[in-house]
């Protein structure tokens, strides 16, 4: 790993401990995770690869991002004090978000001190063309990751300015929408 693979993906991952402690929802809650993850995309994805199952990896990959994201998103606390916003990132959404950060650092890492084999074994055996795959896979799942929660968060945060105080983890009850009860 390089220099700045590191510095790239510890950022990603430390962002939100930044979040831990409670702070205002600005343009800078959404533009700094953004502006992280445009900078690795724009370095490291150069191309998505269709042959194979190069697809199905990067979409299997997407998806768990996806997931991610709007679990982080609903287990972040947003609240109203006065004319602000609050964010809070809770204990769960902490550790989706470190998860997800991490298994690209923890995958670039073990391929890079031993596993590569494997992966070259796994991706003979499923059909995955290249290792240009396996990072626009890795890639996008972070982009997505970040993409799904701050769009929930984005979300979560309309519904609270417009009165409805929602903790980390509660859905809003839309009862034309919900149809659990």
């Amino acid at each position: 790993m390089t220099t700045t693979d590191w510095i790239t993906d510890i950022a990603l991952v430390l962002i939100v401990f930044r979040q831990l402690r409670e702070s205002r929802l600005d343009l800078k809650s959404y533009l700094l995770p953004l502006g992280i993850v445009a900078f690795v995309a724009s370095h490291y994805l150069h191309t998505v690869p269709t042959a194979g199952n190069d697809l199905v990896l990067i979409g299997a990959l997407v998806a768990a991002g996806a997931v991610l994201g709007v679990a982080g998103g609903l287990y972040t606390r947003i609240r109203r004090t006065g004319d602000h916003l609050l964010i809070k990132a809770g204990a769960v959404s902490a550790v989706l978000w470190v998860l997800g950060m991490g298994a690209r650092m923890g995958f670039q890492l073990w391929t890079d001190h031993g596993g590569a084999d494997d992966v070259a074994r796994f991706s003979v055996t499923h059909d995955i063309t290249t290792g240009q795959a396996w990072v626009a896979a890795f890639v996008l799942m972070a982009l997505t990751e970040v993409l799904t929660r701050l769009a929930t968060i984005f979300v979560r945060s309309r519904l609270v300015a417009a009165g409805e105080q929602l903790p980390a983890g509660a859905r809003p009850a839309v009862p034309a929408l919900d149809r659990t009860a």
